[in-house]
């Protein structure tokens, strides 16, 4: 208040004309200016102070430049400085902090302390040092800080706490960790700056055991942690050598809650949430941000994010949402860009479009080049393409991160002309394409199927610095893959047997997934038998490559030895172990799966998700149900499982409902929710509702149908008996159709005996050439029904001709743990003769009691 008064009365000009002022006023006036940076009347005072007189008073001399350095007037500091006859070591403290307070004037500062200390008077002071040995760490001037250590071991001046502090920290920002060390020992009389010094000097030098041995032994002693320590220590409890890392976190939790002074600093709290949010401890994040009295932007972003990294999108919206309706606090880039990222997760394209135009009008926000970016990955997880390119055109200042966001849109989305185009163009531009350019380039490459494509890629990698030998094994895999994919597995396998030899359990990790990808079980196997060190993944790698390869056996083989060998399943192993499950119709494996995920309270959507999926694909829908209701956290994977169970078991009314509340619940389908919702209409023979959701593809969900999509319908018309509808509808697509869209409309032919249109689509799958047996044996199946002779006949020479292999049916069971399978035409089973027995007693007492069986029928 009082320096308000002064502000005001200063204004005046008749107080300025008038008052009989002294010095200790003018001082006052001066510090008042610099606190609120106002040079323009802190030049004015100047004219009045020289004019008074008061000019050659040092008290308002130093408090005069003390103005001009804190309001940044550097040049008007230094000039007033050099017009200063007597100069004792606070103007020259002054000046140096000045000119110390930009990396800009750092030179300036060395130059002005080399003058002050062959000036020989005044001497440098204890403050001097502190302010010139941080200019020192900042630029590496490790000779200058060691000359400054010996002037201050000259003049008794080392164990200040002031020069100590700055020697030690000088020293750890350069890299020299036992002197920071050893000053921090001499220091006679250690704060709390000189504590947090050394273990910043310690985190900064990567010594993490170290500086938290240091934290705990401050809190042991008199000077205890503020803000800052709590601040630097909490974020490195996830990446200590300790067994329980997160044990330690909630100990530093508690000792927050017993010092009142750090549990109201926003900074400690907002600590204590990214923490937690990185062990994905959600819900302990989400009470702590409940009970925070204030909370600042970051604390909103932190929990946004974590939301995000956790997979919480849903309550990731939620929050924005509350912080939009806050009104307090505006939302910055940051939290724009992991609110786009969940978004994209669920496909909520309405408040993505809501985002993007608080962007437009936010010049600082469009200009962005993190924020365009996450708006292109948010139009093209959501499958708008056309729109992420557009936003790519417009944004005013495009980084690599941005041709790399466009490129795997198109990628993903099979905007192939549109994909070359752009590398052209990138081309043009002179950009060079980095690791993740490269990776999609060759993942691009793989999805076409293109050999030469992919060994230009290997070319230019072999050319570039990207050596595939030297820590880019990514770009080898993808290489790898690629290779695989275009049917050029020697390729493949020579890189993977020339590749780096394993020298870490991470390497040899990535080389057994590969093998696996490609098909080499077998010498993935050996590897594994070799390799000395096995973690989780290791063995998570191998029960899912044995399950892709279709040798269930040996995956749950190898799940047991996993539990065996010590190791406890994570998530993974339990995804991997599900189809498994599946393919063996194992509902007691999979049970003991489900209880195993409810004991180790794995939160993870997907594996709700499979294991929705993999009860429904095992019989047991109510299984599916329960789970499903029992999760409170639907995401969009979870309810297409859910659909396709319905869809799988012919319920197509549950499917639909299902469906239907998804879409309330605020979720954006996918093309594969519309595929098993069409799917489950067909089967139930709901033609209208089929229809209408077909139709809404395109018009509501802004979605362009597939060719899934299109036999779906095919197949909705053709079962319900519109068989003409049918026809003309393939007749008239956007897209040819191919050997599944006539195969479902064949089936309507079968189940309404229409032989014309059988004739029509017969001879539209020889065009087409197809290769699945089934059809010709329904083509020859109707001729014959209907006494059609010559249409068998030529089935049979198309079929001999085509020579297409049938797979024999297989059925199975599962009986005390153990899986009975069930091959056509095999008699392989153990108990073959008991079974064929039993077939023809039955057989036997069917034949001799015919009318008993009818009048129970």
């Amino acid at each position: 208040m009082i320096n308000q008064a002064l502000y005001v009365l200063v204004r005046k000009a008749e107080w300025l004309a008038g008052i009989d002022s002294n010095n200790q006023v003018f001082t006052r006036i001066f510090k008042f200016c610099a606190s609120i940076s106002d040079v323009k009347l802190g030049k004015s005072l100047h004219g009045l102070v020289t004019k008074l007189g008061y000019g050659s008073c040092q008290l308002v001399s130093k408090a005069l430049l003390n103005m001009y350095a804190k309001c940044d007037t550097l040049a008007d500091c230094q000039e007033y400085f050099g017009e200063m006859d007597c100069l004792d070591t606070v103007m020259w403290n002054i000046v140096l902090s000045g000119f110390s307070g930009s990396r800009n004037y750092d030179a300036e500062v060395m130059n002005l302390f080399y003058s002050m200390h062959i000036s020989n008077e005044p001497k440098p002071s204890d403050v001097t040092l502190a302010i010139v040995l941080p200019v020192c760490a900042r630029n590496g001037y490790l000779g200058v800080g060691e000359s400054l250590h010996g002037y201050s071991l000259k003049c008794g001046l080392e164990s200040h706490t002031l020069v100590g502090n700055a020697l030690l920290s000088m020293y750890a920002k350069i890299g020299h960790i036992v002197c920071a060390s050893s000053v921090f020992d001499e220091i006679l009389v250690k704060d709390v700056v000189s504590w947090n010094a050394v273990i910043a000097g310690y985190l900064e030098n990567k010594l993490l055991s170290d500086a938290f041995q240091l934290f705990q032994s401050m809190v042991k002693g008199p000077i205890q942690p503020n803000c800052a320590t709590i601040a630097s220590i909490l974020p490195i409890c996830d990446r200590l050598a300790e067994t329980d890392s997160y044990k330690l976190g909630k100990q530093i939790h508690c000792y927050v809650l017993q010092r009142a002074d750090l549990f109201s600093e926003i900074t400690v709290m907002n600590a204590l949430l990214s923490f937690y949010l990185r062990f994905g401890e959600t819900k302990e994040a989400e009470s702590l941000f409940r009970k925070m009295k204030f909370k600042d932007l970051v604390s909103w972003n932190s929990l946004i994010a974590g939301y995000v990294s956790n997979g919480k999108w849903l309550k990731a919206v939620g929050l924005f949402d509350e912080l939009v309706n806050f009104q307090l606090i505006r939302p910055g880039s940051v939290t724009l860009i992991s609110t786009l990222s969940a978004c994209g997760s669920l496909l909520h394209l309405n408040l993505g479009k809501q985002i993007h135009g608080f962007v437009i009008r936010n010049r600082c926000l469009q200009e962005d080049s993190k924020v365009q970016n996450a708006l292109i990955s948010f139009y093209a997880k959501c499958g708008y393409t056309k729109t992420a390119l557009q936003t790519f055109l417009s944004t005013p200042v495009r980084d690599l991160i941005s041709w790399n966001a466009i490129l795997d849109a198109c990628k993903e989305n099979q905007f192939d002309d549109e994909f070359f185009d752009l590398l052209q163009w990138m081309s043009r531009e002179g950009i060079r394409p980095d690791s993740i350019t490269l990776l999609t380039i060759i993942q691009f490459c793989a999805t076409q199927a293109r050999a030469d494509f992919v060994k230009a890629a290997h070319a230019f990698l072999i050319r570039s610095s990207y050596s595939v030998n030297n820590g880019e094994p990514t770009l080898v895999n993808a290489l790898m893959d690629a290779y695989a994919k275009c049917g050029l597995i020697v390729y493949a396998s020579n890189m993977f047997k020339n590749f780096v030899a394993e020298t870490n359990v991470e390497t040899s990790n990535l080389i057994l997934s590969r093998s696996m990808d490609c098909g080499l079980s077998g010498d993935a196997h050996s590897r594994f038998e070799r390799t000395p060190y096995k973690d989780i993944t290791t063995w998570n790698f191998m029960v899912q490559g044995y399950a892709a390869n279709d040798l269930p056996d040996h995956a749950l083989s190898m799940f047991q030895q996993l539990q065996c060998n010590g190791m406890k399943p994570d998530n993974m192993s339990i995804m991997n172990v599900l189809p498994v499950c599946v393919q063996m119709s194992s509902i007691d494996m999979l049970k003991q799966c489900h209880g195993y995920v409810f004991r180790s309270c794995f939160e993870d959507v997907h594996l709700n998700a499979a294991l929705i999926d993999a009860y429904s694909k095992c019989g047991s829908l109510d299984s599916a149900y329960k789970l499903f209701q029992a999760i409170q956290e639907k995401d969009l994977v979870m309810f297409t499982a859910m659909v396709g169970g319905y869809a799988m078991h012919g319920m197509g009314i549950e499917a639909l409902e299902t469906y239907y509340n998804m879409l309330e619940f605020g979720l954006h389908p996918d093309n594969v929710l519309m595929t098993t919702v069409l799917f489950a209409c067909s089967h139930a023979g709901f033609v209208e509702e089929g229809l209408e959701i077909f139709n809404s593809i395109e018009k509501v969900h802004k979605m362009k149908p597939n060719m899934e999509q299109y036999a779906c319908l095919v197949d909705l018309l053709a079962r319900g008996g519109r068989l003409k509808d049918a026809y003309h509808f393939v007749n008239k697509m956007p897209i040819e159709a191919n050997a599944t869209i006539w195969g479902a409309l064949l089936g309507g032919c079968k189940i309404h005996d229409d032989v014309n249109m059988c004739n029509i689509v017969a001879e539209h799958l020889i065009q087409v050439q197809s290769t699945d047996i089934g059809n010709y044996v329904e083509i020859s199946n109707m001729y014959a029904a209907n006494a059609r002779w010559d249409g068998v006949l030529e089935m049979r020479k198309l079929m001999r001709t085509i020579d297409p292999k049938k797979p024999p049916g297989c059925s199975w069971i599962e009986v005390d743990r153990t899986k009975m399978s069930f091959v056509a035409g095999g008699f392989n089973h153990l108990q073959n003769n008991v079974i064929t027995r039993t077939i023809r007693a039955l057989d036997q007492h069917v034949r001799d009691q015919p009318l008993r069986l009818t009048n129970i029928m």
